[in-house]
């Protein structure tokens, strides 16, 4: 049972000294995700009210079958983003169908997440490479932030991505509301300097780093409440000014999402993109705040605790939801111990969604676009960009190719861009492996590339070290390029293949390799292996190739060169 449900291991253990941190993390939090919550809903193309649901029942779930102490479940920006445009394509935004359409893909996501925790296939997250997450994220908050800006600017402007949105804000300019605007930009400058500014300015007053730093992450509530007052005093909704309006009061209701299998396949798709990115991100923030406290975090059960967690807000009336990076930093920087500071933050978004849901009604939707751009503009990282490119430029090309997809093609077609083209330069670069003769270095028992050391050779024996696995892409090279260097060197009697870098030969190599022996030994040479893998090794003793090859296996390539060639071997040890 504590296998699946984790909160059995140490609940009770659970003393008062634990819950008083994570009483004091959750308020923080709370004060956090209150206008996150109302603002990921409006960015999912769902009433405000939908993300308060969406941050109660996942967070009660989480803490039952997740494995890290301080992740913060519920709506985050990319996964809001991503669930606006599976929808908008289908159904009207804000309908009863839209709605519906969302808990139904929370649903699917829930589903999808816990076949793949039964299955154990958390590693499929790891097809979605750094640069390429990276990419995703910084195109999506720009995408984010452009569709957000008719909100500040208080325009009709929509577009699934940057071809749409450029110019319909271009050509609604002229009809700005500016009463709205200078709600939105005034937002936007507070919430800027409450990330940037306020921290030093609090300094000065004494108060410590800590401090300064948990107070400057409540600043959306302080721009909440300003907006609030500014707009209810000055009677700026009769002036034109949208509002959120009446937010229905009380706990959601439990319901399941309407299976409609038509329905179920046009979303099936979003949905899996949906939970592999929701994990990856959730996963990534999970282990590197567990390491900073030497925690361990299990991949497969974190799928159990966010499959979990979304089918809780696909019944409660939410949306599909993950761990989020900002609040979680902060619930981890704010001293929470356990699950439990969840548990306590979902109670306190459930005495707001009871009793202070009127507060809201005044609450411009300028300030909530606001929000969203604050937070998500620094998720952008143009650095990694800089760094990958100096690094690889095979991954700077698949990042570049998924900020250009998200961009130009909505958030699906980025980020399938992405892997797909990750994938494809990954089956080009193992396809050719990189493969070095190589000789011994004098005085030791190593061998090194001929090119980059002075090394012994043997004029009979030619050693050739291949660096990555074998298996049906680059079977085809393995041959022609031993041909190759046999050809260019006639005198040799023997070819040592030095196999410490393969860890594995599938069916295609070990063709391949019959193959080249035959050849070999039809132009007078014998081929064998060195530093053969145990592995590998235990896999070809299922065939005939060790019997019928006619060559050694060999423990190293030193050995191997004592054997084929002791002269060389004796000059070598000199």
């Amino acid at each position: 049972m504590t296998k699946w449900i984790p909160i059995l291991q140490w609940l009770p253990k659970y003393r008062a000294h634990l819950a008083l941190k994570d009483a004091i993390a959750a308020v923080i939090v709370t004060l956090m995700l209150i206008p996150q919550s109302l603002a990921y809903a409006m960015l999912a193309g769902l009433p405000p009210v939908t993300g308060l649901y969406a941050s109660i029942a996942p967070l009660l779930l989480y803490a039952i079958f997740g494995t890290s102490r301080t992740l913060a479940v519920g709506p985050v920006a990319v996964i809001s983003l991503m669930t606006a445009a599976a929808l908008e394509p289908h159904f009207a935004v804000g309908s009863a169908a839209y709605v519906q359409g969302a808990m139904l893909l929370a649903a699917l996501s829930g589903v999808i997440l816990l076949l793949m925790a039964v299955l154990r296939l958390g590693f499929l997250a790891n097809f979605l490479s750094h640069p390429v997450i990276s990419g995703f994220i910084s195109a999506s908050g720009i995408l984010i932030a452009l569709s957000q800006l008719h909100h500040i600017l208080g325009v009709k402007a929509g577009g699934q991505n940057v071809q749409t949105l450029l110019p319909a804000l271009w050509q609604s300019l002229p009809s700005i509301h500016w009463p709205t605007a200078l709600i939105g930009f005034s937002a936007l400058l507070l919430l800027q300097w409450m990330r940037k500014g306020a921290g030093l300015f609090l300094q000065r007053f004494g108060l410590n780093q800590t401090s300064t730093s948990l107070i400057t992450k409540v600043g959306p509530v302080l721009a909440i409440v300003i907006s609030v007052l500014v707009v209810w005093q000055l009677d700026l909704v009769a002036q034109g000014v949208k509002v959120v309006g009446e937010v229905p009061k009380g706990l959601p209701a439990l319901s399941v999402p309407t299976m409609d299998l038509s329905v179920v396949q046009l979303l099936f798709p979003a949905a899996v993109l949906i939970s592999l990115v929701g994990f990856v991100e959730s996963i990534s923030v999970a282990q590197t705040l567990a390491a900073k406290r030497r925690q361990r975090i299990h991949p497969d059960q974190e799928l159990v605790g966010l499959g979990a967690a979304s089918l809780a807000s696909a019944v409660s009336g939410g949306f599909p939801v993950t761990g989020g990076f900002s609040r979680s930093v902060v619930n981890y920087d704010a001293g929470a111990q356990t699950q439990i500071a969840g548990v306590f933050t979902a109670i306190g978004i459930g005495l707001t969604a009871l009793f202070f849901t009127s507060l809201f009604y005044y609450l411009p939707h300028a300030v909530l676009a606001a929000t969203i751009i604050v937070a998500v503009l620094s998720l952008v990282d143009w650095r990694s960009l800089v760094v990958t490119w100096r690094y690889s430029k095979q991954d700077f090309f698949a990042q570049a190719a998924t900020i250009v997809g998200v961009l130009g093609g909505g958030v699906e077609l980025g980020i399938v861009l992405g892997v797909a083209l990750s994938l494809l330069l990954f089956l080009w670069r193992t396809s050719r492996p990189h493969m070095a003769v190589v000789g011994a270095i004098p005085g030791t028992e190593h061998f090194r590339n001929i090119e980059r050391y002075d090394v012994v050779q043997s004029p009979k024996v030619l050693s050739v070290r291949v660096d990555e696995s074998l298996y049906f892409p680059n079977a085809r090279y393995l041959e022609e390029r031993v041909a190759a260097l046999a050809f260019e060197s006639p005198r040799i009697e023997h070819l040592v293949l030095m196999c410490s870098g393969v860890n594995h030969i599938d069916a295609s190599a070990l063709n391949s390799l019959v193959a080249i022996a035959e050849r070999l030994k039809a132009a007078g040479v014998q081929l064998h292996l060195s530093e053969v893998k145990g592995p590998v090794m235990d896999r070809l003793k299922n065939t005939e190739f060790l019997h019928a090859f006619g060559g050694e296996v060999f423990v190293s390539q030193f050995q191997a060169l004592q054997c084929l060639d002791p002269e060389s071997a004796a000059k070598a040890a000199r």
